[in-house]
């Protein structure tokens, strides 16, 4: 199995494996009838974030391949972690469905060693749906036109120097950034990277790292300034924006990422051929010009 890399936000598929402490299903294991009803995606952070936005988009072409609905319900709380236990508690049979964020699966059970799940143990996982960097933001009319600028602006003011996160992914880079630079910041919690955005954007916050389907939209909107990306490449969204390692900071960067194998549940294989199939279906149906903005579905 591969290594997730901290830095590297990532959505993963996930069912609940049999023989957790998930209830067991009426109808015992999953039958060849699978699915005859609903299938949930339960996303772990607020309506409008990155992980959500993946999900609605990923839920859509699982709902048309499998003739079934798909809802999508936000369990947002605990930088994830409310929705990694809210789903443990649900019967084994396949129909919810965790999109498990690198921040819920990989730092929130060393964060909360009580944490009730385990990312590997607890879940079957099926697809990789999305891999894309971080963005670092701050309000549009800050002075503050660089990293370096950014850095010094908070010396000179650690009174109002804090950040906006809603996941522990963006926690840890961001403290990293901190102990790398010296820069001062008390983290501001928020449900989603929406909210973390806007924030900044009324500067409620002095910046903000955090992934790029709901942060690009408002840098090009004017309202907030993008400063860099954690990527290896820079965006082709946002190709004026330095990544972290041409700042002098390779150790703030995004890196690889991929899924544990799948078991547990008695169809999780054919589960996770469907999810394959979805994500190759939906990378064809993106724009050249997407994939390279969120390096999604790779």
């Amino acid at each position: 199995m591969r290594r997730f890399r901290l830095l590297a936000p990532l959505a993963v598929l996930a069912v609940l494996a049999a023989g957790t402490g998930g209830r067991a299903s009426a109808q015992g294991d999953i039958g060849a009838s699978f699915p005859n009803k609903p299938i949930r995606f339960v996303v772990g952070y607020a309506a409008g974030g990155g992980n959500d936005i993946f999900a609605r988009l990923v839920g859509d072409k699982v709902s048309q391949f499998l003739g079934q609905p798909v809802v999508i319900e936000n369990k947002a709380g605990g930088g994830g972690r409310l929705a990694g236990e809210y789903v443990m508690g649900q019967p084994a049979d396949g129909y919810t469905v965790l999109v498990g964020a690198a921040g819920m699966m990989a730092l929130v059970p060393v964060i909360y060693p009580k944490t009730g799940y385990h990312p590997t143990r607890t879940y079957t996982p099926l697809s990789m749906i999305a891999s894309f960097p971080l963005i670092l933001a701050v309000p549009g009319n800050h002075p503050a036109r660089s990293l370096a600028e950014l850095v010094a602006w908070a010396k000179a003011h650690p009174d109002k120097a804090n950040y906006a996160t809603s996941s522990p992914a963006f926690t840890i880079t961001t403290e990293l950034l901190k102990l790398k630079t010296g820069m001062p910041g008390v983290p501001i919690p928020y449900k989603s990277t929406n909210e973390m955005m806007v924030s900044v954007a009324s500067e409620q916050t002095l910046f903000a790292i955090g992934d790029g389907p709901p942060t690009v939209p408002l840098v090009q909107a004017g309202k907030i300034r993008a400063l860099a990306v954690t990527g290896a490449e820079r965006s082709l969204e946002l190709p004026e924006v330095p990544t972290m390692a041409e700042l002098g900071l390779p150790q703030v960067s995004g890196g690889s990422g991929g899924a544990p194998r799948a078991r547990g549940c008695g169809r999780a294989r054919q589960a996770q051929g469907d999810g394959d199939r979805c994500r190759r279906h939906v990378e064809r149906r993106l724009r050249p010009r997407d994939r390279g903005r969120y390096q999604a579905f790779r």
